[in-house]
C-alpha cells in the first residue's frame, strides 16, 4: 500500500509537469555527447586567490554557502531563539518490548495553531544511552515506520485537491523493515514526513512555514529566498534542536538520510547545519549530487519547468546556462567536509546521471584532503554494488531510482565506521 501511495503521489507530480516536459529537448543519454565542461575549483576564492589552509577554507566555505543560497536554494532564516515542542506520546514497551517510542510535535512558532511537524523516534531499549540516530526525511506519514496503532496517522497533501488528508490506516508498518534493521544495529530511528513542513506543489508555500518569515506586506518569497528544499531543510534542523534536549539520543551523532528530492534536501541541510554528523543522499540527481555542467539526463531546465518551487527564483536564470553558475554540485558535497557523506546512484536511473554523481564525489575530494580526511581514492566508477567507504562514501546499486535493502546495509556499515568511532 505504501508503494501505491508513493506511486500515486509521484505519478501526479510527474504528470503535472509531463505535458510541459514533452516540449523540452529530449535528454541526452549518450556519454560521448556530454561535451566538455570546466568545473569551478572549490579551493579558489571568487577573487581568484587560492585556499591554502583550514582558516582559508572556513572563509571560502562561507563564500560558497552564500553563492548556493543566492543562486540555487535561497536563503534560510536564522534558527529560532527558542524551540516550541510537545512530547505527546512516550512508551517504554514499544515494538514488542524492544524499543522506547517517542512522538513529538515541533511547532514552528509560539502558536500551537500554526505550522508544525511530528517527529517519531524509536530508541533501542537495551542500548547504552545516549544513542546515535538515523533521521529520515520521509515521503509519507510516520505511521509507516511500524505496525503500531499508537503511532499518529500522518496527514498528507493531495496534489490534485491541494487539501490535507489523513493517511490510510493500511499504510501502518509498510516500511517497518527499515526501522527494525536500524534498531537491530543499535541506532535510534527517527522520521518526519516532509509535507508536514511544506506541501510539495507549486504555491504550496502558503500552507507551509515560509509565510511565518515574511516581512510586512510580503506575499511571496523574494528571488533569493528559500524554496521548498530550504523549508524542508529548516524542519530537519528543528528536529535536531529537539534531539539536543533529549538525553536518550546523541545529538552529536545524527545521520540524516533522504531520497531523490529529499536527497537534494539532506545535502543542502548538511551544508547549512554543521551539527549533523553524517549525510546520506540517495539518487539525488540534478540539483543534488549530480554535476550540473554535464549534459546528461535531467538538466536545470527540467527542474525549473517542472519543480520551480523547490529552489530560489534566481535558479531559473541557469536553465540552459549551467556553465554560468558560480558553483557546481561537487562544491555542495565539499561543504559537508570534514564530516562523512555517502552518495548513492542507481544503475538504470539515467535521469539522475549516476556518473555525474560519482564525478561530483571525486571533484569534492581536494577539500576533504585539505581537512585531513580521505577522498574516494578512485577516479573511475566502481563496479555495481561495490561500495567505496572513505570519508566520502559512494556506490551504484543494481536497479534504479530507489533506496534498496542493499543500500541500508551499506549505510549502517558506513555509520559503524564513522559514528561508532566517535563513541569509542
Amino acid at each position: 500500500m505504501l508503494r501505491l501511495c508513493l506511486f500515486v503521489c509521484v505519478f501526479v507530480c510527474v504528470a503535472v509537469g509531463a505535458s510541459v516536459a514533452q516540449q523540452l529537448p529530449p535528454p541526452n543519454y549518450d556519454e560521448s555527447k556530454v561535451g566538455t565542461y570546466s568545473l569551478p575549483d572549490p579551493l579558489i576564492f571568487s577573487n581568484g586567490t587560492q585556499v591554502h589552509t583550514v582558516a582559508d577554507w572556513n572563509k571560502r566555505r562561507a563564500e560558497l554557502l552564500e553563492l548556493f543560497a543566492t543562486n540555487v536554494y535561497g536563503h534560510n532564516p536564522a534558527p529560532p531563539k527558542a524551540l516550541h515542542y510537545e512530547i505527546f506520546d512516550r512508551s517504554t514497551d514499544a515494538l514488542n518490548g524492544t524499543a522506547i517510542r517517542k512522538q513529538i510535535t515541533i511547532f514552528f512558532s509560539s502558536s500551537k495553531t500554526g505550522p508544525k511537524e511530528d517527529l517519531l523516534i524509536f530508541i533501542p531499549k537495551n542500548a547504552s544511552k545516549p544513542v546515535p540516530v538515523f533521521l529520515s526525511l520521509s515521503f509519507v506519514g510516520n505511521q509507516t515506520a511500524a505496525n503500531d496503532p499508537a503511532i499518529k496517522l500522518g496527514t498528507v497533501w493531495n496534489p490534485r485537491t491541494r487539501q490535507k488528508e489523513v493517511a490510510p490506516e493500511q499504510t501502518r508498518g509498510s516500511s517497518m523493515s527499515e526501522t527494525a534493521t536500524v534498531l537491530a544495529h543499535g541506532y535510534a530511528y527517527a522520521t518526519i514526513c516532509y509535507t508536514d513542513i511544506e506541501p510539495d506543489f507549486n504555491g504550496g508555500y502558503v500552507s507551509g512555514i515560509r509565510p511565518l518569515f515574511f516581512k510586512n506586506g510580503q506575499s511571496e518569497p523574494a528571488p533569493d529566498e528559500w524554496g521548498a528544499i530550504g523549508a524542508w531543510s529548516y524542519g530537519l534542523s528543528r528536529a535536531l534542536d529537539y534531539m539536543e534536549k533529549d538525553k536518550d539520543v546523541d545529538a552529536k551523532r545524527v545521520a540524516i538520510i533522504g531520497h531523490s528530492r529529499l536527497g537534494k534536501t539532506v545535502l543542502w541541510t548538511g551544508a547549512l547545519d554543521q551539527r549533523f554528523a553524517m549525510v546520506i543522499s540517495s539518487c539525488s540527481g540534478e540539483g543534488g549530487a549530480s554535476l550540473s555542467r554535464r549534459d546528461y539526463g535531467e538538466r536545470v531546465r527540467n527542474l525549473i519547468t517542472n519543480f520551480p518551487y523547490w529552489f530560489s527564483a534566481n535558479y531559473k536564470k541557469y536553465a540552459d546556462h549551467e556553465d554560468q553558475m558560480p558553483v557546481d554540485m561537487h562544491e555542495l558535497i565539499a561543504l559537508i567536509a570534514p564530516r562523512p557523506a555517502y552518495i548513492t546512484a542507481g544503475e538504470t536511473d539515467r535521469w539522475a546521471d549516476p556518473n555525474g554523481e560519482f564525478l561530483a564525489c571525486v571533484a569534492a575530494g581536494p577539500v576533504f584532503r585539505l581537512l585531513g580526511q580521505a577522498d574516494l581514492g578512485i577516479d573511475e566508477m566502481p563496479a555495481l554494488d561495490q561500495p567505496i567507504m572513505k570519508t566520502i562514501g559512494f556506490h551504484i546499486h543494481t536497479g534504479g531510482h530507489a533506496i534498496t535493502p542493499f543500500d541500508w546495509e551499506q549505510f549502517l556499515k558506513f555509520a559503524d565506521i564513522h559514528l561508532r568511532k566517535r563513541e569509542a
